[in-house]
This record gives C-alpha cells, structure tokens and sequence, in this order.
C-alpha cells in the first residue's frame, strides 16, 4: 500500500522518452465537463427558462481561430431540459463574462447593454473629435458648463449639509412629542366637553318626558256642580218666536217626525162620541176608573198640517154614518 503514494518512480537507464507512441487526437476534440448555467437565457424552441447555476453535463471544445491576449475561447454545449434543443454559449476573456451564442437568448443583460451603448457614444465622439476642430471645442465648452454645473450642485449640497449640522434633532423631536402631547390633550378634553353637553341634554329630555307623563296621569280635579238658581229664568231674556213661512203652513214643518205620521187617528170613545151626539154623558161612578182622553189628555199640536185635519175630518164623517 505503500507504493501507491509515492513521489518518485523507477526508470530504467535505457529508458528513452521519445519511444514512446504519442496518440494524434484532433485539435477540435471535444470534453465532457460538469457545469453551471453562468446566466439566466431562455429556450428559443420551447420558451423554458433556464436559470442561473443550474447543473448541465455539457461538452466542451476550443474554439479555432480565435484567441485573445493569448487566451484560448472555449465553447459549451448544453441541452434544454424540456425540449432537448442544443444551446450553445462560449466565454469572453475580454469583459470577464459569456457570450451566448445560439439556442437561447440572455435574460437581464440591461447594465451590459448600457454599457455596450456608453462605448459606442464614446468611439463615435473620439471619430468625429479627431477630423473635426470644432467639434472639440464645442464639445469641450459642453464638458465645462455641465462642470460648473455639478460644482455648483455640490456646493449648495454642502451648504445644506453644514446648515443641518447645527440642528439639534433631540430638541426638535422632544418639541414634537410636547406638541403631540398638547394635541391629544386638547382633543381630550374637547371629548369629554362634548360627552357632557350630551349627557345633560338627555337628562333635560328625560326630565320633561316624565314631567308630561305625571301631567297625563293626574286626575282632573273634580269641579263642584253649580246649583241652579231658582230666578235664573226670570234673567232669561224672552226668546223671539218662531215665523211661520206659507209653505210651512200649508204643508207643515220640515221637522225631525214624518208629516204623515199626523195621518195616523185614534177613534174616540164611546161615551166622547155621545157627547158629540148631544146626549148627555152619565158621570162615572165613584172608584170607577177615568176614561182614556181623562187620563191622559194629549196636547194639541200647534201648527198641524192641513192633511192632517183633512184626515181628522174624514174620520170624523165615517165615525157619525156609522152611528
């Protein structure tokens, strides 16, 4: 086991190195490598995106015919992971990066693009500078106002900067907080001003409510009855009597009892249709009992009607036929 790790091998005296067989591989010869993605692309065939540091088995060549300082270029070949297409991308010794090169497209390369066009401005000033003098004055004026420009910004952000220097932010916070403090205390007590205003103005609607209740509630007190006077009808002024229209008189009142109900006669008795004949009346007999018309004599009706003493009259006529 010893032997396994030593430095230093046998060779025989008439060991010759240029013996030995050189095998003639190819200079384009390609190597399988273990990589990581170094940007972020996109599959050009299936849109899957690729991240950056995601493991490929990838082979790897060198590129021919291009070299930089002395550098070789190498090319790599990877596979998407969902369609399988070949994506290639090599290195760029010059800016320190990769370049891809078919099969997808780089994502986020803004700042190299920025850069890229910052150069271009750049070759093309120093192109035009050098065939043309005005140019470069011109362009030299441009270069020293947007100078003094910045100068001048950078003053006034100096001035800025001292005049901060002298302020003391402890005082203007603990100002702050005693003016908060003051606020909150106000809005407190403009709070509790309020709550009280209602309160009191409930208590006063509370206090009328039952007030107008007990009012509701109490019984009338009871008023004496007036006794009437014996001569209150003697102070009575006389009350003007009633004039009877023509048409009243000849068809009646217009009153609350129908008219025709006068039409309606009750038959006299017997012995007030022997008077009417002119043959005495024999007087009751003493506890006998009073006729009818005695007992309750009926008033006469002022203002009759004349239907009704037309009826009278007809009643009147029959009741002596009859006799």
């Amino acid at each position: 086991m010893s032997e396994r790790k030593v430095l230093n091998k046998y060779y025989p005296p008439d060991f010759d190195p240029s013996k030995i067989p050189k095998l003639k591989l190819p200079k384009d010869r390609q190597y399988v490598v273990r990589l990581m993605a170094p940007f972020n692309m996109r599959c050009k065939t299936c849109g899957e995106y690729i991240y950056k540091g995601k493991k490929f088995n990838a082979r790897k060549e060198t590129v021919q015919n291009e070299v930089y300082l002395g550098l070789p270029i190498f090319r790599f070949y990877i596979k998407c992971t969902r369609c399988l297409a070949e994506i290639t991308f090599k290195t760029d010794p010059e800016n320190t990066d990769y370049t891809m090169e078919h099969g997808a497209t780089r994502n986020f390369q803004a700042e190299k693009l920025l850069e890229e066009e910052e150069k271009r401005v750049q070759k093309e000033r120093e192109d035009e500078e050098l065939n043309n003098p005005m140019k470069v004055l011109e362009n030299r004026t441009k270069d020293s106002k947007l100078e003094m420009e910045v100068l001048e910004n950078l003053q006034e952000l100096k001035d800025l900067n001292q005049r901060q220097a002298h302020v003391d932010f402890e005082a203007m916070l603990r100002q702050h907080r005693l003016s908060e403090e003051e606020r909150r205390r106000q809005e407190q007590e403009e709070d509790e001003q309020e709550t009280a205003a209602l309160l009191e103005e409930a208590r006063k609607r509370r206090l009328l409510e039952d007030s107008d209740s007990e009012d509701e509630a109490a019984p009338a007190p009871l008023q004496p009855a007036l006794r009437p006077n014996p001569t209150a009808i003697l102070d009575e002024a006389p009350k003007p009597k009633k004039k009877v229209e023509v048409w009243e008189q000849s068809i009646g009142s217009l009153g609350s009892r129908p008219p025709l109900s006068r039409l309606v006669v009750v038959k006299k008795a017997k012995a007030d249709l022997d008077c009417s004949n002119g043959q005495p009346q024999a007087a009751p007999a003493p506890g006998a009992p009073q006729s009818r018309k005695e007992a309750d004599p009926a008033p006469p009706t002022p203002g009759a009607s004349s239907l009704s003493q037309l009826g009278a009259y007809l009643d009147s006529d029959d009741s002596n036929g009859s006799n």
